[in-house]
């Protein structure tokens, strides 16, 4: 695992690569990342995507639950498709707060 000392971008490989695919910074501007820092940013990676896939799945439970509230059959369905867009909601923005903490540790890259 390489990266640009120019703009931060991490390469996976064996060696850098010619020039950065994100800025073109030449292969002399790549640093190795240290093994301890490489598990950390795996093991990030793997915690992001989990969060992603919730993020995604949480915004469609906000999309259906708009269409029960513009539906409005009753006042109780109407209260528990509220409920689930508001908690699907501060979910959402939860997980985006929690990636932006681990990049800004340096836990991504």
């Amino acid at each position: 695992m390489f990266k640009c000392t120019v703009c931060g971008y991490i390469f996976d490989g064996d060696e850098a690569p010619e020039a950065c695919p994100k800025c073109g910074a030449p292969k002399a501007k790549f640093e190795r990342v240290a093994d301890e820092k490489a598990q950390l940013v795996e093991k990030s990676r793997f915690s992001n995507g989990l969060h992603m896939q919730l993020i995604n799945i949480f915004e469609e439970v906000i999309s259906i639950a708009d269409e029960g509230i513009q539906d409005a059959l009753d006042p109780n369905c109407v209260k528990i498709f509220e409920r689930a867009q508001n908690d699907a909601m501060e979910l959402v923005q939860s997980m985006k707060a929690e990636i932006e903490g681990h990049m800004k540790k340096g836990k991504w890259g």
